[in-house]
């Protein structure tokens, strides 16, 4: 069965078509740097190995650019769209309406789109790749899933917030989760790798989005994001935790209006607003070039993460290992050495020579006498959902 697999996220597009339940890779492709004039475009199916960079200004673009490789005569990987059986989708934000993988209809797509609200950096493109794959595949089954069902193990008291309960009882506003897919997937490798029966992991995602969740036996127990994914971590665009003073004080002491602010912390905000880039590419190599917003930026962004390193430890009352996944996570040594840096305390010691080594595969980074494992593991979120959407249709 060939299942296409589309993640739409913040600033990019990834997709892969695998043969299930095989899981063999069939080919791949994403797009990179939405937004940007040079976006970069990536497609791989065998020997073939494609890389452009090009202007690519929406997710729709970037989708349509993506779907004609994949149907292409000479370089692509079907002949006919109908050799498509179903297409799998990342949504972010399934509220409480989804707590499990789900076959879309029009009822689910105005339910996604009504999340907008909450994720709208996110289920806005996650809608669009439906919209376009339904167009583009109309015999395959279309399927959604949800970076929210992760969290439903979450106790109530790590869920709700500290305001009156009706809000929680009759209005849903609590901490639903994010990036839940990806959490799963190396969370279930890592307890894997450990070979314990019981096991408190730290799941640490790193990307243009990023959060942590706190993992207890396999089952998520605290979450850095919230009610929509932008609190917690420093983001690529997104300040993450905020006084709500501040929030107030731009109203009514600076004049912006609610639309303005909601702008300002989702898409001018973060490693952008701090240095005017939301690559961490391009901040890490301004920084070594002695930049000290970017420097600065950096530290700021290490050190909220060694804030919620120790919150979750104390709350699970110890730690096992904490994982480093997706782009920033698997890529960046030096943001991996300032997380690490100075939590002797916790147990944690990092090898700087393992730290700096490249690899696509399960590694630890930590020394032989850390009492807690650092491993860095390669998020595969496509075929985390090809799994879930093989077992729904099958």
């Amino acid at each position: 069965m060939k299942i296409l697999v589309l993640n739409s996220g913040s600033s990019s597009i990834k997709f892969k078509l695998l043969e299930m339940p095989l899981e063999k890779i069939i080919c791949s492709g994403m797009v990179e740097r939405i937004g940007y004039e040079d976006a970069i475009l990536r497609f791989k199916k065998d020997d073939i190995n494609v890389q452009e960079t090009v202007p690519i200004k929406t997710h729709r673009e970037g989708l349509s650019i993506l779907a004609n490789y994949l149907t292409h005569t000479q370089k692509g990987a079907i002949e006919n769209p109908q050799d498509i059986h179903a297409v799998g989708h990342r949504v972010v934000h399934g509220g409480d309406s989804f707590a499990e993988t789900t076959l879309i209809t029009e009822a689910v797509k105005d339910e996604i789109n009504y999340y907008s609200a909450l994720a709208p950096l996110h289920n806005p493109p996650n809608l669009e790749g439906i919209e376009i794959a339904e167009k583009l595949f109309p015999t395959a089954k279309q399927v959604a899933v949800f970076d929210t069902a992760f969290y439903q193990t979450m106790p109530i008291k790590a869920r709700k917030y500290a305001i009156p309960n009706e809000f929680y009882t009759e209005d849903n506003i609590k901490v639903y989760g994010f990036h839940g897919t990806s959490h799963k997937y190396v969370s279930e490798k890592a307890i894997k790798y450990l070979g314990r029966e019981t096991s408190k992991i730290i799941s640490i995602h790193l990307g243009n989005g990023c959060s942590m969740t706190a993992i207890v036996n396999g089952k998520s127990v605290d979450h850095s994001l919230g009610f929509a994914p932008s609190n917690g971590l420093i983001m690529g665009s997104r300040s993450g935790d905020i006084d709500h003073s501040v929030i107030f004080h731009l109203v009514d002491g600076l004049g912006y209006s609610l639309n303005e602010v909601k702008q300002l912390l989702n898409k001018k905000s973060g490693m952008l607003g701090l240095t005017g880039s939301s690559d961490l590419r391009d901040i890490q190599a301004k920084a070594e070039k002695g930049d000290k917003n970017c420097q600065l930026a950096l530290d700021m962004n290490a050190y909220r993460i060694k804030k919620y390193i120790g919150g979750y430890t104390a709350a699970m009352n110890g730690l096992d290992a904490i994982i480093f996944t997706a782009g920033i996570g698997e890529n960046s040594s030096l943001i991996r050495k300032l997380a690490c840096l100075d939590m002797d305390y916790l147990g944690i010691k990092l090898d700087s020579v393992k730290n700096e080594k490249l690899s696509n595969v399960l590694r630890e980074i930590n020394t032989d006498s850390s009492q807690v494992k650092i491993l860095v593991i390669p998020t595969n979120e496509e075929l985390e959902i090809a799994k879930q959407v093989f077992n729904l249709i099958s």
